[in-house]
């Protein structure tokens, strides 16, 4: 701990070194201070960086190089790549390290050499990867080319007949596309369903698995959050869990214990909100299922791809290789919902109608940054829904917004929301740059294994113990006890992102929509804010930025290589 200290480490970051090093600290920060930022939660290149200088590392060592330019790598990921085009990675780690273009391209030889980076080819010419993402992205194309080539599960008199028994069951008549689609799963172990809001995609699975259930196969259900599978659970009738528990994650190594090695027990998988499962944890699920089960992927391909790296769904669909059924019909039931029709017309590229129809589930507010956006936003939450639509304030209504950042961002709406919704904030314990008290709504914003919550989990803050420097908060299934020093993965969440609400739904929610967060608007991510709500939506802000956002359909470009791994294997 001395040593650490007298290097700039602060008493937090040196417990966490020794807890993970133990007695070998000393030796392996001295010998590469940039592992830490490999292993250790909460040190990032930036800080090791800081470490080796500190240690008298050259600015222009190898080491550094290498290093650093990793770290961009790495850093890319966090935006959604697989890999940067080579001049990218070059101009990105200059800018990072400061040092001359000939040792980056040493560095990346190196990395190449050791084999901690790949080089290929894009549609945009020359790329580097992090090889674990090459090979995530490669073993995925394989995997799924393998279920394309498996015998049929049922043949289609079977299917017919079946199709009737559910119709009759569930006291439904089932659409023409729909009974196509069960067709379609019927004769392809794998297959995915594609569509927006009220487009039948829970009664198509739900009707499906009725069908499937006549073969006595083993059935498993899985969604990327606790939510998520919660609403498939219910909507089912089967049990569903997070694709984590699925895996039965190991807490202590990070990794699962479900494997090729030690496949999962079922016949037929059903993975719902697929569009938010990321490359890393794909590659984890399908390595894990039997060599005989059949893959059913679900999932909305026009919300906002992962919030982790890759495009999975995306990349599948447009290979054209695996067997996909787009619903694009609405269902009456649904077609009286001003959110879902609202959302259809955002995603085809048209501004939502913003005039009401009396009992409407859909609002724009027209409001100008600054001032008079908060206390609107204020009012609503505080005042009008609650009591307008008898919705609690905390519990029911949620801010999503295009950015952390900003007059309307999610972090400065969280601190004026705080000090209105929650009276005990003034006696609450600072930590981390923001106020923590007694029923505080919060957000876990990185998968804790250990404690078995996950990014985007959303608990309420029941006692923080002082003197033991504690702080409990009920994350409505389970609650967890956490150390102070652990409270830089909790967040405010009176308001978050609308990346962090993906695989969420809520009562209600807001969407502050202003030309303050021009670079952030996109159509996906209206769509996918306005897909959040189920009885309430309210647009706030300038007409001016919701058309912007609505015309924009570029999305951000992502690079990975799973489509063309799809293609190539043809």
């Amino acid at each position: 701990m001395v040593f650490l200290q007298s290097h700039g480490v602060g008493t937090t970051r040196a417990t966490r070194i020794y807890k993970t090093y133990g007695d070998k600290a000393i030796e392996i920060v001295s010998k590469n201070p940039y592992q830490l930022a490999k292993d250790i939660r909460g040190i990032g290149f930036i800080s090791a960086d800081t470490i080796a200088g500190n240690l008298g590392i050259a600015k222009d060592s190898l080491d550094r190089a290498r290093a650093g330019v990793s770290h961009v790598l790495l850093e890319a990921t966090s935006q959604g790549h697989c890999g940067l085009p080579k001049e990218t990675l070059i101009e990105n780690s200059q800018k990072l390290l400061d040092i001359e273009k000939n040792l980056i391209e040493a560095a990346i030889l190196e990395e190449i050499k050791q084999q901690g980076l790949t080089l290929d080819f894009l549609d945009q010419g020359l790329t580097i990867f992090l090889t674990s993402y090459y090979i995530y992205e490669k073993q995925i194309a394989q995997i799924l080319l393998k279920l394309v080539k498996l015998p049929i599960l049922l043949d289609n008199s079977e299917v017919t007949e079946s199709i009737t028994k559910v119709e009759a069951e569930l006291n439904i008549e089932l659409a023409f596309s729909q009974k196509e689609a069960i067709k379609i799963a019927s004769q392809n172990r794998i297959m995915i369903i594609t569509g927006g809001p009220g487009t039948g995609k829970t009664t198509l699975v739900k009707s499906l698995l009725k069908v499937i259930s006549t073969q006595k196969l083993k059935i498993k259900l899985c969604a990327p959050t606790g939510r998520a599978a919660k609403r498939l659970s219910e909507s089912t009738g089967y049990e569903a869990t997070t694709i984590h528990r699925l895996l039965e994650i190991d807490p202590f190594s990070g990794g699962f214990k479900r494997d090729e090695k030690n496949p999962l027990f079922c016949d037929y998988l059903v993975v719902d909100e697929s569009s938010m499962v990321d490359v890393p944890l794909f590659y984890s699920l399908i390595k894990a299922l039997p060599p005989h089960a059949s893959l059913l992927l679900v999932g909305d391909v026009d919300q906002l791809p992962s919030v982790g790296a890759g495009q999975a769904l995306k990349d599948i669909i447009d290979s054209g290789v695996i067997p996909t059924v787009h619903l694009t019909e609405i269902f009456r039931q649904a077609a009286d919902s001003d959110i879902i029709l609202n959302a259809h017309r955002v995603n085809k590229g048209l501004v939502p109608n913003l005039t009401p129809k009396e009992g409407s589930d859909f609002y724009f507010v027209e409001a100008e940054p600054g001032d008079d956006i908060i206390e609107k936003i204020i009012t609503m939450v505080n005042e009008r829904i609650p009591k307008r639509f008898s919705l609690h304030s905390i519990n029911d209504i949620q801010l999503l917004c295009p950015m952390q950042r900003g007059g309307a961002g999610a972090r400065s709406l969280n601190t004026e929301l705080q000090k209105v919704l929650n009276p005990k904030s003034a006696e609450g314990i600072a930590k981390f740059g923001q106020v923590f008290a007694m029923g505080d709504k919060v957000m876990q914003t990185e998968n804790n294994y250990d404690k078995e919550v996950y990014n985007g989990d959303i608990g309420i803050i029941t006692s923080i113990n002082k003197q033991d420097q504690e702080i409990t908060i009920d994350f409505y299934d389970k609650v967890v006890t956490f150390d102070y020093t652990d409270l830089d993965q909790i967040t405010l969440a009176y308001a978050t992102t609308i990346h962090k609400s993906q695989g969420s739904e809520y009562p209600a929610v807001i969407i502050p929509i202003t030309m303050q967060t021009y670079m952030m608007l996109r159509r996906n991510l209206i769509y996918t804010a306005i897909t959040r709500g189920k009885k309430l939506v309210v647009l706030i802000g300038q007409k001016k930025a919701l058309a912007m956002a609505v015309r924009d359909n570029k999305g951000s470009h992502r690079f990975s290589k799973l489509r063309e791994w799809l293609q190539i294997a043809i």
